[in-house]
């Protein structure tokens, strides 16, 4: 076997210029957590929110869920989620799980209030909007139709 170093060097190229793409790819897809502070919040429905999802104010990614699961004395479930440190949240903050579409993943959405003392690692988010699916809309809609 005879193999031209052309080959080889050229088999190289490649293997290089895949490797900055999928670097490339992995910093712009942005799917790293974000490192800070720990907030819980507990949930009666999640509906498919999932650990590494996305936690936003106002459309911009300013934390992850770090984990979940069930609270098996109140049966809810419960959300912990990693806040960036330079975004500091009141502690009336409201937390609703919301998707980004009709088929679109879930997410958290923050919506921050007006206190002036802020969330603290650990601490609890005590004001939640559980998780609104396509079924729940249409059967409210349908109640408030035939309400008398």
């Amino acid at each position: 076997m005879n193999k031209k170093p052309v080959e080889t060097i050229l088999g190289f190229i490649v293997l290089i210029v895949a490797i900055l793409f999928l670097n490339f790819a992995y910093s712009v897809a942005d799917l790293q957590v974000v490192k800070g502070y720990n907030v819980n919040a507990k949930f009666l429905k999640v509906g498919g929110l999932s650990t590494g999802s996305d936690v936003m104010i106002s459309g911009i990614k300013v934390g992850t869920v770090t984990s979940q699961s069930l609270n098996k004395e109140e049966y809810v479930a419960e959300i912990s989620m990693s806040i960036a440190p330079e975004v500091k949240l009141p502690t009336d903050t409201v937390a609703e799980i919301v998707s980004a579409g009709l088929m679109g993943d879930k997410y958290v959405k923050l919506i921050p209030g007006n206190e002036e003392e802020f969330l603290e690692d650990g601490d609890e988010i005590s004001k939640t909007n559980d998780y609104k699916s396509l079924e729940d809309s249409v059967g409210e809609i349908i109640f408030m139709v035939t309400e008398d």
